[in-house]
């Protein structure tokens, strides 16, 4: 199953970002039965099924923060009514699992004004009042302010389900028309309050829409005015590590023109001590190579699939760079570039490779492929494990709308390649792999693929 985060306008969500949770796979539903409008608002393009729940995803993990239709929106906070529920009903004299608390619109301050309705069998004007107060003491407590409003209403007021989960929304009706001992605005008023706090809301999903939209249309005008005048520069060139520096100078500029914040951590100095050798990093999504050219030093061939050798503006750019190509599907092919990544690597080129292979837009750190690490056992150089966090967050597989975003490079200490007799270098190969990937997975923040 595929799961991920979505703002109100549809728009993916980063990690640590609270917004709708959706999923897909083989178990969805394809929605209900004879009902397309309702099916509609269930299922949204792409076969993604709205869980009605809020969520957010840390370290590949998923947190429920309760769901849609209970938060109440107040001061710019979201509120969450269970815990204040379960603190009030634990007060002598509420009944307990008979307190809803919800929020009503406030056309005043333009959020939601925080309502409990608790049920109480107490009568005297003296108990009612300390129970009110203690009702406030907890909302303060749990909250930092108190209720707007709370009614103490007879035994058998709440609304619940069959099952005995309290109806929020049906208290909130109630509440609303005025049928708890408060006194009802007009129909008209109430329509239009209604009316006015939809259109607040579907504005405010318009322009966040705009803004997304806005961002992936200056994230593409800046890529394609930088992009022709880039590559005749890299063409014309003299001097491959030259035409490498260059490439770091325009990636950083690209990134802070496109407000992609870019940080270097840990084992910089690693990367020009230990020369030459390996660089293995994470891969999550096309911003990948990008980044690490934009932020390690120029002194890597990178190793890209045989794929993008086809068309002749990539390959040229990507020769230009000294990059090698590798065939990903014949076993033959392979074999013979591995062995030419041996010679380059014997004579003294640094490489930096994704052993991964290729990404997907599931979060989780995949299978690492050997054959480099075969490479560096042979040729006894360090792999340098180097981690890239953000980029899946900015553009995730199998979309082309970027989101503003950081990107944070991790380089861990370099890992040398164990000590081994002739016809061990397999097992050598599988300990340094194994050894790197730990490295990365430690520091990803994603779950393990390959368990």
């Amino acid at each position: 199953h595929d799961v991920r985060i979505v703002d109100a306008a549809g728009l993916e969500l980063g990690e640590r970002q609270e917004g709708r949770l959706e999923f897909r796979g083989p178990s969805a539903t394809q929605g209900y039965y004879r009902n397309p409008e309702a099916t509609a608002r269930l299922v949204r393009g792409g076969g993604w099924v709205d869980s009605g729940d809020l969520a957010y995803l840390a370290d590949g993990e998923v947190y429920i923060t309760g769901r849609v239709k209970d938060v109440i929106l107040r001061g710019g906070r979201n509120l969450y009514p269970q815990e204040l529920e379960g603190a009030v009903g634990e007060i002598a004299g509420i009944r307990k699992g008979c307190v809803a608390v919800f929020g009503s619109p406030d056309p005043a301050t333009g959020t939601e004004r925080l309502v409990v309705l608790a049920e109480t069998r107490e009568d005297s004007a003296d108990g009612r009042e300390r129970l009110r107060a203690e009702i406030q003491a907890r909302a303060v407590d749990l909250l930092g302010s108190p209720a707007d409003d709370v009614v103490l209403a007879p035994p058998h007021t709440v609304p619940k389900t069959s099952s005995g989960k309290i109806r929020r929304s049906a208290s909130r009706e109630l509440y609303e028309s005025g049928q708890i001992g408060k006194r009802g605005s007009a129909f008209g008023w109430q329509l239009a309050r209604l009316a006015g706090a939809g259109a607040r809301a579907q504005a405010g999903r318009w322009l966040r829409a705009a803004g997304g939209l806005g961002y992936g249309l200056w994230f593409g005008l800046v890529f394609a005015l930088a992009a022709p005048p880039v590559w005749i520069a890299m063409a014309l060139l003299p001097g491959e590590r030259r035409r490498r520096a260059f490439a770091r100078r325009v990636g950083r500029t690209l990134a802070a023109l496109m407000g992609i914040r870019l940080t270097l951590e840990g084992e910089v100095e690693a990367l020009r001590a230990h020369r030459p050798c390996l660089v293995a990093a994470n891969h999550a999504s096309y911003l990948d190579g990008f980044v690490l050219t934009a932020l390690l030093p120029p002194d890597f061939a990178y190793v890209i699939k045989r794929e993008l050798e086809g068309p002749w503006i990539s390959r040229i750019f990507l020769r230009r760079l000294g990059t090698v190509f590798v065939e990903r599907f014949d076993a033959a092919q392979s074999a013979g570039e591995a062995r030419k990544l041996l010679e380059a690597v014997r004579g003294g080129e640094s490489v930096a490779i994704f052993p991964e292979g290729t990404f997907r837009r599931t979060t989780g750190l995949r299978p690492f492929r050997l054959g480099a690490f075969t490479v560096a056992a042979d040729a006894g150089v360090p792999v340098v494990p180097v981690t890239i966090r953000g980029t899946r967050s900015i553009l995730r597989g199998g979309t082309f709308l970027p989101r503003r975003g950081a990107v944070t490079v991790t380089v861990a200490p370099p890992v040398s390649p164990p000590v081994f007799q002739e016809g061990e270098g397999w097992s050598a190969a599988v300990r340094l792999r194994d050894a790197v990937r730990e490295e990365i997975l430690a520091r990803c923040g994603e779950p393990d693929l390959a368990s």
